[in-house]
């Protein structure tokens, strides 16, 4: 029976091994696909839905003329056309008479953060100017950051590996960061150097429970606004390596274009100080490309020209074109990205910072441009060298977003390989489903043995010893007859 039981076994396990499917080699052109599958999700039907709100009587021919001027994003995928999850949305902020009617019927707010903005600007401005230095108004805060994978997402027993954002402890405007609790017992944070500052924590997922992190600190935040003035722009040393590196191409998204250096000599043509070109651009690419969603970064190949194409972007992709302008007018610019936090309120966010010689280096949040609500010449440019408490610098990767790069400067890719993720759960099953037959083959091997030892005749019972003594003494009495 035991030859039988490996037999089976072999046989079962070697059946298991020739079926098995084998993973599929990851590629980037699979996962792109899927990305853009995922971005672009509506159908035409869909799209008109959200615009019939404001134009009842929408036609095909309007349909046309706006996806012929980029005002509303679509893509053939798959041979069918399909539009971008927030294409009806977009129409109305990036098409100037779509706009109007949307605004006639709803009217004009502002947002959460202009209001914020809005109340903050005048005494970070004031306390400039009464203190004479840049970084002013602190305002201590304390977050509580909490992510929960949801219920068996996770297979029960799995290690959930998870790295929570942290306040890094090198910015000038961000000060006194202190660790406050995390919801693990052991942690480790990130060295000091790494330029993703993060928390990490484990736990083993548990079955029928949702698994979750959290961490919670405090850190002094202050406004910043540099009341520039031209004349306190000095010439730039261009043999140093900080300009050098900072006016230099950088792939993928600052790349000097043909297009993009005609466009950066337009503007900042008959100017040579570096201030007043980088507010020519700051200028421009405000009044030309209003704030709108955008598609995931890494489905992008040149966020500059993706821009400039598209009639919109969002906060890092705008920063993006300001950032490549700058570079290419020999002025230094490097990328930001942290959380926006306002009170009850956080979002990602991403901004600029330009190097003034004799300055240093000056934020510019080209997302929030020149704002509505400006009442003077200061709050008008105030985000031209300024950006308000809310703005925390952590600089972490990011799933929709600029590329984070590691300190070789190679690209650290953010994938969901839903890909592998079928081909395990396939392989899972397989596994399964071999341990299940097994099982059931040594169950019924088992009764089948019982039931032959229960059909075999039953052997006598073997005598005691009172009978075999009696039978040697009959023996013997046998003998002496």
């Amino acid at each position: 029976m035991r030859k039988l039981v490996y037999t089976v076994f072999l046989f079962v396990l070697a059946s298991a091994c020739g079926t098995k499917p084998e993973s599929k080699p990851y590629s980037w052109d699979d996962d792109l696909h899927q990305r853009l599958l995922t971005d672009f999700c509506l159908t035409e039907a869909q799209v008109k839905d959200y615009i019939e709100k404001y134009i009842p009587d929408v036609t095909d021919e309007q349909m046309r003329r706006w996806e012929a001027s980029n005002a509303l994003e679509c893509m053939t995928l798959d041979g069918e056309k399909r539009y971008f999850r927030n294409a009806g949305p977009n129409l109305f902020r990036v098409d100037s008479a779509c706009y109007d009617i949307k605004t006639a019927k709803e009217g004009t707010a502002l947002s959460g953060s202009e209001q914020v903005n809005k109340e903050n600007l005048p005494e970070i401005i004031a306390a400039v100017k009464k203190d004479k230095k840049a970084i002013v108004a602190p305002k201590r805060m304390r977050v509580t950051y909490t992510l929960t994978v949801d219920t068996n997402a996770v297979p029960a027993g799995k290690m959930i590996r998870c790295w929570l954002p942290y306040p890094r402890k090198d910015q000038s405007r961000q000060a006194d960061v202190k660790f406050i609790s995390a919801s693990e017992p052991e942690y480790v944070f990130s060295p000091q150097d790494c330029r993703h500052s993060t928390l990490y924590m484990e736990k083993r997922a548990v079955k029928g429970e949702p698994t979750v992190f959290s961490e919670t600190f405090e850190y002094t935040s202050c406004g910043e606004w540099h009341n520039l003035r031209a004349e306190d722009v000095q010439p730039y040393d261009t043999a140093t390596a900080l300009y050098k590196e900072y006016t230099a191409e950088r792939e993928k998204h600052i790349i000097f274009s043909p297009r993009l250096r005609e466009l950066a000599a337009k503007l900042t043509a008959g100017e040579n100080n570096p201030y007043l070109k980088a507010k020519r651009i700051f200028r421009w690419v405000n009044d030309n490309f209003p704030w709108a969603s955008a598609r995931e970064y890494s489905t992008i190949e040149n966020i500059p020209e993706y821009v400039l194409d598209n009639r919109h972007g969002d906060c890092g992709q705008v920063s993006l074109l300001f950032i490549t302008l700058c570079r290419i007018s020999g002025i230094p610019a490097h990328f930001q990205s942290g959380f926006m936090m306002h009170p009850r309120a956080w979002n990602l966010h991403d901004w600029a910072e330009v190097y003034f010689e004799g300055v240093g280096w000056v934020p510019v949040d080209q997302s929030f441009g020149i704002p509505t609500f400006a009442r003077n010449a200061d709050e008008e440019y105030f985000f031209m060298g300024g950006i308000d408490f809310s703005e925390m610098k952590i600089v972490l990767p990011r799933l929709f977003g600029e590329p984070v790069l590691d300190d070789a400067g190679n690209v650290v890719l953010n994938t969901l390989n839903y890909g592998n993720f079928i081909s395990a759960v396939i392989n899972f099953l397989i596994l399964a489903l071999v341990v299940f037959f097994l099982v059931k083959s040594l169950n019924k091997l088992t009764e089948l043995g019982k039931k032959k030892e229960e059909a075999a005749p039953a052997e006598p019972p073997k005598p005691s010893n009172e009978e075999l003594l009696l039978t040697e003494i009959r023996d013997l009495l046998k003998e002496q007859k």
